[in-house]
Parts: C-alpha cells; sequence; structure tokens
C-alpha cells in the first residue's frame, strides 16, 4: 500500500474452483497479518459474490468517484480533465497489458533497465594501450577505428567529442560496407563459395588474410568480389552465377588420372560428395515419412522434458520426449536449442555446439553416427511412420521398396537392390527395412 498510506484500498480474491456451499451454510475466511506491525487493516469490508466479475478488480480513485457521484452538469473545467485523464490512464493501461510480454534483448543500446549487476554503461569508458599488456602501465589513449592494413581507407574514425556507443557503432557500419574496403566484399564471396562447395576459394572463412589459408583461385575470388561490388552486393545475382556454372554442376564421379593430380580436389576437378548437415537429415526423413511441419514462423519447438536443476541450467530429457509431440515435427530451423545441453542425436551427426563460433562444421563418419542414426527413438518412430506410408501406398512388397526408394534415393532400385531389400524386408518387417535405407551412404550423403 506504500505511499498511500491511511487510504482506501480493495482486493478481490477468485476461487480456483467455485464453491458450492449447502443452503444456509457459513463461509469463513480467515486473515491473517504476517508483515511487521506497522501497515494494519483499519475498517475491514468483507462481500462475497457468485458473480465472475465483480468490477473491483480496477477501483475508481477516490477523487474521481467524487467527481463522478455529482451530476454531469456541474462538473468544473478541472473536474472534467481529471475524470478524462483518469480514463485515458486506464484505456492506455488496458492496451498494453493486451500486448506480448516485452523481451529483454541486450544489443546496440545503453539504454535499458539494470538486471542484477548488468548496468547500461551510460558513456563510453576510456580504453589506453597497455605497455607490454600490464594494466598497471597504461600509455596513450586507443582511438575508435579498424584495421589499418585495409588500404584506402582511415583506419581511424572521426567522431565528434563525447560520441557514445551510438556513433561508433555507426563509424564502424560505414567502415565494413564501404566501396573501397576489399577485405568485406572479399570475405562474402568466399563465404557464400564456401556454403555451396563445401570449402572456400580460401579454405579459413574466418580467418581471411595472411594469417589463414591463400586462396586456390586468387582471379576468381577478385572476379566475383567486384562483379559483386559493381551489382550493389546482390546475393541472388552471387547465388546464380555459382550455381549456373559448369564447376558447381559437375558430378561427383572420380577420375583415376585428376586423383593422382589433385587427390583433394583442390582445383574442383568434380564435385565433392558433402554429408547432409544433421538438421538437414532430420528434415530429411521427416519429408520422406509425411510428417514434416512446413508451418513458417512461430516460436521455437522445444523437443525435450525439462525439469529444474541443480543451478540455473535446467535439466533436458530428450530421450524420454514423446517422439509424435507435434513440436517434433517442426523444421530444425525451428528448433529450440540450448548452449549448454545438446541434443544427443544432432551432436552425434556432428551438429555444432552452440556456444561456440562455428564458421565450418565438421563431418565425421564413425560408428557412433551409425548407432544413432539406427537406434535413436526419434528416428525408429520415423522408421515406422515411413512404412505406414509405404503400406498405405503400395500393395506388395517390391513395390513397396520401389516407393521407399524412389522417395529416400529419387530414383528406382535395380534388380539386385530390389530382391535384397524386398528379402529383407519379409524376413524383418517394413519398418526394419527403412532404417536401415535411412542409414545409408546414399541417403546422408549428396551425391
Amino acid at each position: 500500500i506504500y505511499p498511500q498510506v491511511g487510504m482506501a484500498h480493495t482486493a478481490v480474491f477468485y476461487f480456483a474452483e467455485p464453491l458450492k456451499p449447502a443452503l444456509g451454510g457459513v463461509l469463513t475466511f480467515t486473515l491473517e497479518q504476517v508483515h511487521g506491525g506497522g501497515h494494519l487493516i483499519g475498517r475491514l469490508r468483507l462481500a462475497a459474490s457468485a458473480e465472475a466479475d465483480v468490477g473491483l478488480t480496477d477501483p475508481v480513485p477516490d477523487g474521481v468517484a467524487a467527481i463522478l457521484a455529482a451530476e454531469p452538469g456541474t462538473w468544473s473545467e478541472a473536474q472534467r480533465s481529471q475524470v478524462a485523464a483518469f480514463y485515458v490512464k486506464r484505456e492506455d493501461a488496458r492496451l498494453l497489458a493486451e500486448l506480448p510480454a516485452p523481451a529483454k534483448v541486450f544489443a546496440v543500446s545503453s539504454d535499458f533497465e539494470a538486471v542484477g549487476n548488468y548496468k547500461p554503461a551510460g558513456s563510453p569508458r576510456t580504453v589506453h594501450v597497455l605497455t607490454r599488456g600490464n594494466i598497471d602501465d597504461p600509455g596513450e589513449e586507443a582511438r575508435a577505428g579498424a584495421l589499418s592494413c585495409v588500404s584506402g581507407l582511415e583506419s581511424r574514425f572521426e567522431l565528434p567529442e563525447g560520441a557514445g556507443e551510438g556513433e561508433r557503432r555507426a563509424a564502424l557500419a560505414r567502415w565494413l560496407a564501404d566501396r573501397e574496403n576489399v577485405l568485406t566484399w572479399r570475405s562474402i564471396v568466399n563465404r557464400v563459395w564456401h556454403y555451396h562447395f563445401g570449402k572456400g576459394i580460401a579454405a579459413t572463412p574466418n580467418d581471411f588474410g595472411k594469417m589463414g589459408e591463400a586462396p586456390t583461385h586468387p582471379e576468381l575470388l577478385d572476379w566475383l568480389a567486384y562483379e559483386f561490388r559493381e551489382r550493389g552486393g546482390s546475393l541472388k545475382w552471387l547465388h546464380k552465377e555459382i550455381m549456373l556454372s559448369a564447376t558447381y554442376r559437375q558430378a561427383s564421379t572420380p577420375r583415376a588420372e585428376a586423383e593422382r593430380i589433385d587427390k583433394g580436389n583442390a582445383w574442383l576437378w568434380r564435385m565433392e560428395r558433402p554429408r547432409l548437415e544433421a538438421e538437414a537429415i532430420r528434415d530429411a526423413v521427416l519429408q520422406i515419412s509425411g510428417k514434416l511441419d512446413l508451418t513458417m514462423g512461430g516460436p521455437s519447438a522445444r523437443q525435450f522434458l525439462e525439469s529444474k536443476g541443480v543451478h540455473v541450467t535446467p535439466n533436458l530429457d530428450y530421450l524420454g520426449f514423446d517422439p509424435d509431440d507435434p513440436a517434433n515435427f517442426r523444421r530444425g530451423v525451428y528448433r529450440f536449442v540450448f548452449r549448454t545441453v545438446p541434443d544427443p542425436l544432432m551432436q552425434a551427426l556432428d551438429c555444432p555446439d552452440a556456444s561456440q563460433w562455428t564458421p565450418q562444421r565438421s563431418a565425421s563418419f564413425n560408428a557412433l553416427g551409425a548407432l544413432a542414426m539406427a537406434n535413436s527413438p526419434f528416428l525408429v518412430r520415423q522408421a515406422e511412420h515411413l512404412a505406414a506410408r509405404l503400406e498405405a501406398e503400395r500393395a506388395t512388397t517390391e513395390e513397396r521398396v520401389a516407393r521407399l526408394y524412389q522417395l529416400a534415393f529419387q530414383r528406382d532400385p535395380d534388380a539386385e537392390e530390389l530382391a535384397e531389400v524386398s528379402a529383407y524386408t519379409e524376413r524383418h518387417g517394413l519398418a526394419n527395412a527403412c532404417r536401415v535405407i535411412l542409414n545409408s551412404n546414399e541417403f546422408v550423403f549428396l551425391e
């Protein structure tokens, strides 16, 4: 009630379950004073009602109530303003209450409410160059700027006196996006190439320059960077130019002579056979089983059971989560990721540690991944769904196996494959045959 001490206050309590007292029964309420001895209830009045809304959850202040009790024609200009202000304030509060809860995002802003020990910086602190890294021996003041090794650009920013974080960040953004900043244009081109080919023209996308690996095709990198810049940084043009090239459209067929000259395929004489990423494997399984939820947007899907942990991080149970829960059918991009508690299936398939920067994903080929693909409760259940789909679409074992190959491999099986997988299906069931196909190299690798 502080600071409205001594004023009238109202509290409304709703029962979780409706009471059904007998006719003539007595309701007994017990109030217990547990907070000190200074703020005591004075003149107490209790009332009970069977109405769903008693209309007291937003009481009118005494001053406004006194004005409303009088005839409207007798109100002064000040009284009309007081009633209008009360109405506008209450209506604004109602509309604001209907909005979703605000999310706390600590981004580029230094103007936010303090959360515990995390407080806004206010103004940028002064940073000094430390002599030999010794914090007790500060040298000259460090000025806001960027890399001095990029030719054609000033490495120190011209900022007004007392410039805050916003001005500094804006200056850095202008420096990064400057037309003459060749490092930015070449880095973007190299990274897009990396995503298409599995390896960049320079193989170290996060260490681009003298400390990283030299580009295998420097002229190509320079040409793509120049054309990309001249077209206003159009990523659509860049993707199209790469994907329509003869290099990108090559097959993965090995050639003995080329293998002898360039075993590592540095000169791109064939397509690499990349393994699907963990999220892509999961989505591909859902797609062919007919369970993939293509709904766009919405909240992240929590594909685990959560319980309170010892400290801040909760306990997560991925294996006990219902494989048929609708959250399991969302696309991988909507998967809720805990940085400190990874999904065992995703981890076995080399999904990166979410707490670390990962410029290049690794792809291991070991028994751990194969065992996870064969025995994960989620994948076992999806194999059963896939089998049910095949049984609904085709009548005989051979037809179902042929359809399985079409869904999983986008091709028909040859005679030997059809005979072997059909025989396996007859012995072990269609669901187990689906598990074998889902764990095959042809399914998890791109040809």
